[in-house]
């Protein structure tokens, strides 16, 4: 069964996988290039490089990904190389499968409204973004060279990246003008709200972490009135020295503000932790209590 899991797994991350470089090239093609928006990565300095130079930008990143493609396994070995192949070879291939589908969308679907366009920008590319990410792939590219400076100059591929799409979008900045470079930044920034989504679910709880004085009446509160479990977690004070217990629960976000005033009525000097909850496996929850 756990096999059988594994390998369901494989395929739908595949499957998510060439469906979000899809949808990535498509958002190449069908927004950022004609719009000059340089949002990140080599796709970014591609569409720089067609100002200046005429360069073709599918051609651009074919050559830069084979490039780096082939220097990966000196810098960052085979390991790390099996992991850039899908995405160097596959988005490049996808720029040129996509390019009539975005000819087709551009003539006869999207018209002229920018704030449209600028609207399915920022859902697109952080779309396929999600799905690309969530398997663990990448589009090669960028992202290997961010490996290489993670690896060799210990910056955390997170930094390398901010930093690297900031000198890329200043730069675009430069070519196209001011406006065209905010409008770039808010697709880059916007669109993480839809790459947590996918990858990390929609939030339909909150899980709290508790230190009371009167943890018999809080205990109480969660099981009869919330009907729902927690777990005591033994812990000391590193100020005051004082052992006690701090008590984890999961409540829905219905029941959130609610939980939350019912606890600070019964003692309005506890001490509350309380963090979104994405997913919850195991425990006692409501829907499995026997008296629900």
């Amino acid at each position: 069964m756990q096999n059988r899991k594994a390998d369901k797994e494989i395929i739908m991350d595949g499957v998510l996988f060439v469906i979000g470089v899809f949808l990535y090239a498509l958002c190449f093609n069908l927004f950022l290039i004609p719009n000059d928006l340089v949002v990140s990565g080599f796709s970014g300095v591609a569409i720089v490089f067609q100002r200046l130079f005429n360069w073709s930008p599918s051609l651009f990143i074919y050559i830069m990904n084979g490039l780096l493609l082939l220097i990966c396994p000196i810098f960052l070995g085979w390991k790390a190389t099996k992991k850039n192949i899908a995405g160097s070879i596959m988005y490049p291939l996808m720029i040129t499968i996509s390019a009539p589908v975005a000819t087709f969308l551009n003539n006869y679907v999207i018209g002229d409204d920018f704030y449209l366009i600028l609207l399915l920008s920022i859902m697109l590319y952080g779309i396929s973004s999600g799905f690309i990410y969530r398997g663990g792939f990448s589009t090669g590219g960028s992202d290997i060279i961010m490996q290489i400076f993670n690896k060799y100059f210990k910056i955390s591929e997170s930094k390398a990246m901010i930093f690297a799409n900031g000198v890329i979008i200043l730069i675009g900045m430069i070519v196209f003008g001011f406006n065209k470079g905010v409008y770039s930044l808010i697709i880059l920034i916007c669109s993480t709200y839809f790459i947590d989504k996918i990858m990390f679910g929609l939030s339909d709880s909150k899980v709290f972490y508790i230190y009371t004085k009167k943890v018999r009446k809080v205990k109480s509160l969660i099981i009869n009135d919330f009907q729902t479990g927690f777990t005591s977690i033994p812990s000391r004070g590193g100020y005051s020295k004082k052992s006690g217990f701090l008590i984890m629960c999961v409540v829905s976000n219905r029941d959130y503000y609610e939980f939350k005033q019912r606890l600070l009525e019964i003692d309005p000097n506890a001490f509350l932790i309380i963090n979104r909850c994405f997913e919850v496996n195991g425990g006692v929850k409501r829907s499995n209590m026997p008296f629900m």
